[in-house]
């Protein structure tokens, strides 16, 4: 697959503009990052170095359909990709920040079957540069909407599962956070719980924020739920957030799809608040969208209140996520499969009441 235009390094930058002034380099790294222009845009450049620029270096994104909700908070893309595949982006504004979620890889092999992107299996990660082009755009189009706005907080929540793809995806935040100038207090990692990738996110020196999609809080149901939880138990999981809470000092949160009589009973709060203390966890519950294929529903909005009402009477901080951009098709994997993907429709069996 041949580099495209934020692929590259800056070193592999320099080679591309070998025989220029060496303060081209300078320019043109300024105009992608600081500026966040298109090559053609640059006119600092001689004309003759845009076009080159334009045909040897191309985007990695091409739009394939865009919606945006009543009052332009939410806006969401589908990119179709080199080779076929395509991924989503989503953009948020809300009254104190303006958030991009972002893909890492075109489907998922994770295969949480309530998950659209799980549905429709893996087709490969993302490069460096189709991870970085997504922030770059939707940094473009908050800057230049009605009432122009910072982009502020990226989260990697959006296809596919960011520690699968670890160095492309580490890169890309090198990127976002030394390049586009985004806090690394302000970037927020999602994983299902790859306890390897954990490990090494501990290691490295950026402190980014920790969210795992946790769903389940005993081992039974979270097998069933999140298939990789057969090699990367509970006990595991939590044992490499402490490690991970200690080193970096950042808040841990649990990500909760609830999903009608399956993982919303009380019970299921109780084991949820017990993990959530040990760890200091802010949890996060997300109403289930409706995702073709799938026939299990999410709770009614009455049993999401009386869960988190439930955590909170617990001593645990829970919120509950707005259900935003539901009526353009903006949970993860929705704009895609109602474009160009067949879901197969998986069986979760229901719990008891409880």
């Amino acid at each position: 697959m041949a580099p495209t235009l934020y692929d590259l390094s800056r070193d592999e930058l320099a080679g591309v503009l070998d025989g220029e002034p060496r303060y081209r380099l300078d320019q043109v790294w300024a105009g992608l990052y600081d500026q966040r222009l298109r090559p053609e845009e640059m006119t600092t450049l001689p004309k003759a170095l845009r076009a080159r620029l334009v045909a040897e270096l191309p985007f990695a994104l091409t739009p394939a359909a865009e919606s945006v909700s009543e009052g332009g908070d939410t806006v969401k893309w589908l990119w179709d990709l080199d080779g076929g595949a395509s991924v989503e982006t989503v953009l948020m504004h809300y009254p104190d920040r303006s958030t991009a979620c972002v893909s890492t890889q075109a489907g998922c092999a994770m295969a949480c079957g309530f998950c659209a992107t799980g549905q429709a299996g893996y087709e490969r990660n993302l490069t460096v540069g189709e991870i970085v082009e997504q922030v770059v755009r939707a940094a473009r189009t908050s800057a230049e909407g009605p009432t122009p706005r910072r982009l502020s907080n990226i989260v990697f929540m959006g296809m596919g599962e960011p520690m699968a793809n670890y160095d492309r995806v580490w890169e890309a935040i090198r990127r976002i956070h030394g390049d586009l100038g985004l806090s690394a207090r302000h970037l927020t990692l999602s994983t299902v719980g790859i306890v390897p990738g954990i490990r090494r996110m501990a290691d490295e020196d950026l402190p980014v924020n920790l969210a795992v999609s946790l769903h389940a809080a005993n081992d039974e149901l979270r097998d069933e739920l999140v298939p990789i939880n057969k090699r990367y138990p509970l006990d595991d999981l939590y044992a490499a957030c402490a490690d991970y809470l200690k080193v970096k000092n950042r808040r841990l949160s649990f990500e909760w799809a609830l999903i009608d009589g399956v993982n919303d009973r009380g019970s299921d709060a109780d084991e949820l608040a017990v993990a959530a203390r040990r760890l200091r966890a802010h949890v996060n519950l997300i109403p289930l969208n409706a995702t073709p294929g799938w026939p299990t529903t999410g709770s009614p909005p009455e049993r999401v209140a009386a869960f988190r009402d439930h955590l909170r009477d617990r001593g645990v901080n829970a919120t509950v996520r707005a259900n935003r951009g539901n009526d353009i098709d903006a949970a993860c994997g929705q704009l895609r499969a109602n474009h160009e993907v067949t879901l197969a429709a998986p069986t979760l069996r229901r719990a008891a009441p409880g």
